[in-house]
C-alpha cells in the first residue's frame, strides 16, 4: 500500500503542473520560416538566370535584324540584275563578257544567300504555296484557272525570316477564289 501511495504522490504533481510549451518550438518555427524564404530565394535566382539566358540568346539571334534589313535591298537589286539578262543571252558564247558577268552575279547571289542562312536569315520565295499572312503580303489578286485559289501565283519581292521570325513579308500576287 506504501507503493501505491508513492505512485499516487508521484502522479499527483504531474497532474497539477500545467503542460509547459516546448522552449524549442519558436526556434523550430523560425527555422522553418527561414528555410522557406531561402528556398524561395533560390527559386527566384534560378528563374532570373533562365530569363537572362533567354534574353541573351534572343539578343544574339536578333541583334543583327537591323543589319539584315539593310542588306535585303541589295539582295533585291542583285536579283533584278540577274533577271534583266535575257535567258538566251545568259550562256551566249558570242558575248562571253555578258555570260561571265551573269555567272559572277549568280555566284555572288548564291554566296550571299548562303551567308544569310548561316546567320539565320532565310529568303522566302513562296510561289505555289498557300497564302499565309504571317509570311506573305498580298499586293493583288489574279485569275488563274490552272492554280488553286488562295495560292501564291507571283512573287514580286521575296521575303525574309530571321530565326523563324518574319523580318520582311514576301510581296505576292494571290490567285482569286472562284465564286
Amino acid at each position: 500500500s506504501e507503493q501505491k501511495a508513492e505512485g499516487a504522490a508521484a502522479q499527483a504533481p504531474a497532474q497539477e503542473q500545467p503542460a509547459q510549451e516546448d522552449p524549442t518550438q519558436p526556434l523550430l518555427e523560425k527555422i522553418k520560416d527561414l528555410e522557406d524564404k531561402y528556398l524561395r530565394s533560390l527559386a527566384e535566382a534560378e528563374n532570373l538566370r533562365q530569363r537572362t539566358r533567354t534574353e541573351v540568346k534572343q539578343a544574339q539571334e536578333f541583334g543583327i535584324q537591323k543589319f539584315a534589313k539593310d542588306l535585303m535591298p541589295i539582295a533585291d537589286i542583285l536579283q533584278m540584275a540577274l533577271e534583266s539578262v535575257p535567258e538566251k543571252m545568259r550562256t551566249d558564247e558570242s558575248n562571253p563578257y555578258l555570260s561571265s558577268l551573269y555567272s559572277g552575279l549568280q555566284g555572288t547571289q548564291a554566296l550571299m544567300l548562303k551567308n544569310f542562312a548561316t546567320h539565320g536569315l532565310v529568303q522566302i520565295n513562296p510561289v505555289g504555296e498557300k497564302f499565309n499572312p504571317n509570311f506573305h503580303e498580298a499586293q493583288f489578286e489574279l485569275d488563274d484557272a490552272s492554280k488553286e485559289p488562295g495560292t501564291v501565283a507571283i512573287v514580286i519581292r521575296p521575303g525574309f525570316t530571321l530565326h523563324g521570325r518574319t523580318v520582311r513579308a514576301a510581296a505576292v500576287g494571290v490567285v482569286k477564289s472562284r465564286h
